[in-house]
């Protein structure tokens, strides 16, 4: 039955029927499924999102039935086109995540194929083992997509790919037969054929295929660290065992579903040492592999001058870019130990034998494991440094990721440049260099009909050129379509048949994956951006860093699919909590792009389904401080929010919240009675209703003075000083002014005159959220004209609320990129603490022998990060702890909501909440966000202090006084 025939209504009804998870077939899903981290989309029939193994049994059951093909996804990071197919894709992230078993003595784990790799490893660590291949997503992908790929990474080098790393295979098979694999001996081998049946079969087809090919297989399979490409029918010689797991290794989904694996764990060195080495290029980099593996590094990778300047126009890293010895390309070479010494020892070894060459290169060596991590991040900013640069065309993948034998890196890197050239291309150059393995992002036009012509002509020749030097197309993304071209190239017609014969005994119907590996889709078919011509809108913002196009913001997300990981950042929290696709940032921004396009996704800036989307987005701008390539979701809700209400009423909580600052100043009037109607039983439900928030919150109490009458009735200190500007924003000027009179005190202390603007004016955060941008614009426009004397005069303006330091750096600049005076407010607006480190670097603050809980604000984080507020807890002597809690889950009115309430506070208990309960009540809870602060004290017995308040404590009550 062809695609088309299929009565998709009718799959999905039977699948509703069927399977206990979910079941989506509705434009939105499809839309957010169409693509993977690849230059491919094809929009899928459905999803399916199975909660048990039997759902994945009843899946293939109903598809078999309904003649649809399937598609196994993981983590959707795939680079080749493997994740994304016009079929049912089994998103198998979700629910089927656990590891079933993990056995230190066996060194052993079982895991079901959605288990992302981290959480195996970090169980593995506790018994000082690991799972040996770590991608760049490790964070992230999942086994089952590892298993798919035949994934590698960084210690491969220690351990092999992950082929080398499975033990067995439980797996189904599109027609329902499932299946427990792995090596098979002569005896077992017997005994399955004689018992008949559809295994018998497999195996002994599979036994005659192997027996057929055998010659060609050991003549023609390239004898390197990562070959990747092709089917592992090398695994089925004698030689090998007869590994029918391993055979299945690598084939992306094209003959079976894995539905748990049984994976080798290996010893995992507890001391590691990084030896970074410069040399004069890249090439001469590549051409010493050899003389460093010869010391068995762990890891070995290399990068190129190109990458580094990369990262320097996109200020990315910087501080960690100064770290790499002098030179115009690098290896980093990692050696383990059981102990520093040890690690170190191997390390300085490689070092001596490296200066008695005639050319040694640059050398440093870092033994501590926070240096070590700032260096490894330079090799991990592949992505993010080479995909959007500026005054550079974007770059794609699509032979980012050939690999040739380790002593031949310097040579095959000279003959790729030369071909790059000879095509125009640009790209900077790194990878896995200990195993020849290549990888870079290049500029190809995949737009226009004669980009794609000559994006097709230097595929063929790069293919030639890595299959010269006796390499494999892949080293560890797979062929997909975006390299199974060639496979004739690389193992010849006769292998690629087998490959044909060997899918077809598993999958004799072609059901599974179809069109990649083995009679593939071209490298030219179905590409994302062929004919992409969408219409530019007009828009609130000017997006400068996308060429002020809308249709360039959507580009911006590249599939790697950071946005999903669950500790060590902030983005993306709702995702965090849900688990959904739809509510990571990849999610929403692949939404943007299919509402952009207009096939899918027809109603544009009305879409329902993006507009589902961004409704659980927190515009913590998590994104723009953790993505690779800073996608902005919280501008992108803001923009599309304005559009989606142009002509709808917005919620009243929009008006409720988003007008805040009206409504304090009324109620600054008289701040008693509000409070007494704001807490009185039935007035106060009353007024939640109207106001859109949830019963479960406590309406916040309005200070008795504000901050702004309190300074105004004080008299003015510090004359004469340098004066500051401190912006008394809405939450601190009506609710807290306790946090922004004690700024005024510790600013004063420090040696300055401070001031505040003439007339309250609000900078407008809560706007954004509901996208009231017309209104956002005026009251930047005012802000503008009352500042303009201390803009002129360039005085510091400095914010004690975050969010708003974050409008003035970042929206003001979005909205405004040509205007001078906002560019000048916005180098001029500080953070608090980032004020007093630079500006007052030798007031001599007082100690606080205290403990310290960190819990820093998501835009500060994003835009600034902590140095700062971590410097200031070192100044004060406090014992701190910097809290991995991601967002606090309030962000402003989301966690006040209604209908996000409860999203709200399952945010704050993945971490921040837990901490706050436990920490002794001695410990100071610093947070600087007003949000943050609300967000513990409805939810704990605890107060959140300002690091305001934490220096007028020390101040106050401080025992000694720093030198």
């Amino acid at each position: 039955m062809a695609t088309s025939d299929l009565d998709a209504d009718a799959l999905a009804a039977e699948l509703s029927l069927t399977v206990a998870g979910e079941v989506r077939f509705d434009d939105g899903s499809r839309a957010l499924y169409a693509t993977d981290a690849s230059n491919y989309r094809q929009v899928p029939i459905g999803v399916v999102v199975p909660k048990s193994i039997d759902d994945v049994i009843a899946t293939i059951a109903a598809c078999r039935r309904h003649g649809a093909p399937v598609v196994s996804r993981g983590g959707g990071t795939s680079l080749a086109g493997q994740c994304c197919n016009v079929a049912v894709v089994m998103d198998l992230s979700k629910y089927l995540n656990r590891i079933l078993e993990l056995n230190p003595d066996a060194k052993t784990a079982r895991v079901e194929p959605g288990c992302v790799l981290d959480d195996l490893r970090e169980a593995a660590e506790q018994h000082h083992l690991t799972f040996a291949p770590d991608p760049a997503t490790h964070t992230h992908n999942t086994l089952g997509g590892m298993i798919g790929n035949n994934s590698c990474g960084i210690h491969a080098l220690m351990g092999g790919k992950t082929v080398d790393n499975i033990i067995e295979l439980d797996v189904l098979l599109y027609d329902g037969t499932r299946l427990t694999v792995g090596r098979t001996d002569a005896v077992e081998f017997e005994r399955i054929v004689a018992e008949g049946g559809r295994r018998a079969d497999i195996y002994t087809r599979l036994k005659a295929l192997a027996d057929q090919q055998a010659d060609r297989i050991r003549r023609r399979y390239p004898k390197i660290p990562r070959r990747v490409s092709g089917y592992n029918l090398d695994e089925l010689l004698p030689e090998n065992g007869f590994n029918v797991a391993r055979a299945l290794v690598g084939s992306e989904g094209t003959c079976a579903v894995v539905l748990a694996a049984l994976v080798q764990l290996v010893d995992s060195p507890p001391a590691r040492s990084l030896l970074a080495l410069g040399y004069p290029d890249v090439f001469s980099a590549g051409d010493h592999v050899p003389e460093v593996l010869a010391h068995q590094p762990i890891g070995l990778e290399g990068l190129d001058d190109r990458l580094v300047m990369d990262m320097d126009a996109i200020s990315l890293h910087p501080e960690k870019v100064e770290l790499l010895p002098e030179g115009g390309g690098w290896l980093l070479a990692e050696f383990g130990g059981n102990d520093q010494h040890e690690a170190d020892a191997a390390a300085k070894a490689c070092m001596d034998a490296l200066r008695q060459s005639d050319n040694p290169p640059a050398m440093k060596l870092f033994s501590d494991a926070k240096t070590q991590k700032k260096v490894w991040k330079v090799r991990e900013s592949g992505l993010g440094a080479t995909a959007h640069v500026p005054d550079k065309k974007n770059t794609w993948p699509g032979w980012e990721d050939a690999a040739v034998p380790p002593d031949k890196v310097g040579a095959y890197l000279r003959d790729l440049r030369r071909l790059l050239d000879q095509y125009g291309y640009g790209c900077d150059l790194y990878g896995h260099f200990g195993q020849g393995c290549i990888h870079t992002r290049i500029d190809f036009d995949l737009e226009t009909e004669a980009g794609i012509q000559t994006f097709h002509a230097f595929l063929h020749e790069a293919a030639d050129l890595v299959v010269s030097y006796g390499g494999s197309l892949s080293g560890e993304h797979g062929d997909g379509q975006a390299r199974a071209e060639f496979l004739p190239k690389m193992f010849g017609e006769e292998l690629v048949q087998a490959f044909r014969d060997f899918k077809s005994i598993w999958d004799p119907d072609g059901k599974m994956n179809p069109g990649k590996i083995v009679d593939a889709y071209p490298p030219t078919e179905n590409l994302r951006l062929a004919g992409f011509q969408p219409v530019q809108p007009l828009t609130h913002f000017r997006y400068p860093k996308d060429k002020g196009q809308f249709s360039q913001v959507v580009l911006r997300c590249v599939g790697v699919g950071n946005c999903r990981q669950q500790h060590g950042q902030t983005m993306c929290p709702s995702y965090r909590v849900t688990r959904e696709e739809k509510h990571c940032t990849r999610g929403r921004a692949r939404l943007l792009f299919e509402t952009l396009r207009g096939e899918v996704i027809t109603d544009r800036w009305q879409s329902e389904a993006m507009k589902e989307s961004l409704d659980l987005c927190l515009a913590c701008k998590g994104c723009k401080g953790d993505c690779p390539v800073k996608v902005d979701m919280a501008t992108y809700k803001s923009e599309f929010m304005a559009h989606y209400y142009q002509h709808k009423r917005r919620p009243r909580q929009a008006y409720a919240f988003g007008w805040i600052d009206r409504w304090a100043a009324l109620a600054a009037y008289a701040p008693e009675p509000v409070n007494w109607l704001a807490q009185a039983p039935g007035i106060s439900a009353l007024i939640k209703t109207v106001a859109g928030v949830s019963s479960q919150r406590r309406l916040p109490r309005f200070a008795p003075e504000t901050f702004r009458h309190w300074f105004k009735h004080r008299a003015p200190g510090n004359a004469g000083k340098p004066a500051v500007m401190l912006w008394p924003d809405t939450f601190n000027n009506h609710f807290h002014p306790a946090t922004a009179k004690a700024a005024v005190m510790v600013l004063e202390a420090a040696g300055f005159q401070v001031q505040v603007p003439e007339r309250q004016i609000c900078c407008g955060r809560p706007l954004y959220d509901f996208g009231m941008l017309d209104q956002a614009r005026r009251q930047l426009r005012r802000i503008l004209a009352d500042l303009r004397p201390a803009i002129d005069s360039g005085m510091p303006v400095v914010g004690l609320e975050p969010a708003c330091v974050a409008v003035f750096r970042d929206e003001l600049v979005n909205l405004f990129p040509e205007d001078e005076m906002a560019q000048r407010l916005s180098r001029q607006a500080c953070f608090f603490s980032e004020f007093l480190m630079k500006e007052a670097p030798d007031f001599p603050f007082p100690k606080l022998a205290r403990k310290a809980l960190l819990h820093g604000h998501c835009h500060q984080k994003a835009l600034a990060g902590l140095e700062h507020e971590q410097a200031m807890l070192d100044r004060l002597g406090l014992d701190w702890q910097d809290l991995d809690s991601g967002c606090c889950g309030m962000a402003g009115s989301f966690g006040f909501e209604t209908d996000k309430a409860e999203l709200s506070a399952q945010i704050g208990e993945l971490v921040l909440l837990p901490a706050v309960r436990n920490a002794p009540p001695d410990t100071l809870i610093v947070a600087d966000g007003y949000s943050c602060r609300e967000q513990i004290g409805q939810l704990t017995a605890r107060r959140g202090l300002h690091m305001a308040e934490v220096i007028l404590m020390a101040m106050q009550n401080g025992e000694t006084r720093n030198g």
